[in-house]
């Protein structure tokens, strides 16, 4: 079979031409944006920005063509990071899709803001001190589309917002529009981001949060990953490599509660055969394209309303996700798979110095809501436990970060709750249902293939790990 080695099977002209209306130009990265908003970079950054912010479902940190992926095509994500600030060590502090994205909206851990679960929301004392409330208060518009994540339908903050197109629970991605027509989810949130745009005004600041269902599987049905149709021959004549950890040698050395987890169960369904592998992957690459897409959409009406050189974008995912490594599935787990996802910061006000920065300091999904507060010049509460992320985008060089503590408390039968502490170098974990640690020497085995934690000559290695880790968890509360 042919080895993959171009970003995708398709030539440009047929990438094009995938999908008619518009969507193949919005596909472009918008090239020369920067001699473009030169001129306008210093006036704009007298004032606050407009703030856009985009959340993927499921995504990790290395399927994007800028964090190093030869096959998926993502030419605006990586246009972005061209033109903008990528954060290579991105995680976030719990790896499933209702306490992360609480954390995002809060900038707390879930030991703080307690959602755990997918029936609790926010109360109204919390709510208030989320960003996009905050942001309200200091007199911005504010849209939200997708998947909101925290707390049931009747809890949805519905009324709180001035362009409301959320959703409850996971979603659908197949729908039909009034004649009939099929649409797929990703486009659909790409004309409600459109709309949402011509609403706005150069007289009122907006934020607007997209939070996609893309590449999330969908939860029922046999084919999990349902891509846009117009995407059915994208990546058909690649081959995707296995990832060396899906040799079942790597699957057979984890503990007897993880062969058996949840997470094995959704690999039986997604990966156990080559033929499965291959489909699973590709269709959520196809996801992925589809996002990118919008997104080129997005920054196209931007530059047509003239907001483009006054409007801040930025990028990540809620949570890392398996493809097939250890023989797993899903997330959950402290393996970077699971807790390391992509960002990135376009700001069209930073000078040309700030462009095409790649930033190894570790940022966390607690970051996102402090950061996006001081990019609009406001205080940010005491009780958010992230940090503002803005020294780092300017340029500065503060003491930062080493290590952090993450937590994935949520109770499942056959999910495992962990704790664990993410260093430069080690990665310690602890299944508390359990009572197993972990110890990996990411230098020296990045991929986390052997267990040090009862190699003697580790063994005080381990135990300050676990200090650290205990100290960090109290801080977390």
């Amino acid at each position: 079979m042919k080895q993959a080695n171009k970003p995708a099977n398709l030539n440009r002209r047929e990438f094009l031409g995938l999908t008619a209306g518009g969507v193949a130009a919005a596909v472009m990265p918008l090239t020369g944006c920067n001699s473009e908003l030169a001129g306008r970079s210093a006036a704009a950054a007298t004032k606050p920005p407009n703030i856009i912010f985009l959340l993927t479902d499921d995504q990790r940190w290395d399927t994007l063509g800028c964090m190093g992926n030869p096959i998926i095509n993502t030419p605006n994500m990586d246009d972005m990071a061209k033109n903008g600030v990528l954060f290579k060590n991105a995680f976030v502090t719990t790896s499933i899709c209702a306490s992360s994205r609480a954390s995002i909206f809060a900038g707390q851990w879930t030991r703080r803001h307690k959602i755990n679960n997918f029936g609790t929301h926010f109360s109204e004392a919390a709510l208030a001190q989320t960003y996009p409330m905050l942001l309200r208060e200091a007199g911005y518009r504010l849209g939200f589309i997708g998947k909101y994540g925290v707390g049931p339908k009747r809890d949805l903050p519905v009324d709180e917002y001035d362009y409301w197109r959320g959703f409850p629970g996971q979603g659908r991605y197949e729908h039909k529009d009034k004649d009939g027509n099929y649409k797929h989810l990703t486009q659909i949130m790409g004309e409600q981001s459109i709309e949402f745009l011509r609403g706005c005004s150069k007289d009122k600041l907006f934020c607007l949060s997209v939070s996609f269902k893309a590449p999330h599987v969908q939860d029922g049905d046999p084919r999990q990953f349902i891509y846009d149709r117009a995407y059915k021959n994208l990546y058909k004549d690649v081959t995707i490599p296995t990832p060396k950890t899906a040799e079942r040698r790597y699957f057979e050395a984890l503990p007897e509660f993880l062969q058996t987890s949840e997470a094995r169960r959704r690999w039986q369904i997604r990966f156990s055969t080559p033929a499965k592998f291959q489909e699973s992957v590709k269709s959520y690459y196809r996801l992925i394209t589809g996002v990118d897409v919008v997104i080129g959409r997005i920054r196209s009406e931007l530059k047509r309303l003239n907001f483009d050189d006054n409007t801040i974008i930025m990028f990540t995912g809620d949570n890392g996700f398996y493809l097939g490594e250890y023989g797993l599935a899903g997330k959950w787990f402290p393996h970077e798979e699971s807790i390391r996802v992509p960002l990135i910061v376009f700001d069209p006000r930073a000078s040309r110095s700030r462009r095409g920065v790649s930033c190894e300091q570790m940022a966390l999904n607690v970051d996102i809501a402090p950061t996006i507060l001081e990019l609009a010049g406001l205080t940010v509460p005491e009780q958010m436990q992230g940090r503002s992320l803005v020294p780092l985008l300017t340029g500065r060089e503060p003491k930062w970060r080493t290590d952090f503590f993450y937590e994935h408390l949520f109770k499942h039968r056959t999910i495992p709750r962990t704790e664990a502490l993410r260093t430069q170098r080690w990665k310690y974990a602890r299944y508390i249902d359990f009572d197993y640690e972990e110890l990996y020497d990411l230098k020296n085995d990045r991929l986390e293939t052997v267990n040090l934690a009862k190699d003697e000559k580790y063994e005080q290695t381990l135990k300050s790990l676990r200090k650290r880790c205990n100290q960090l968890l109290k801080k977390a509360k």
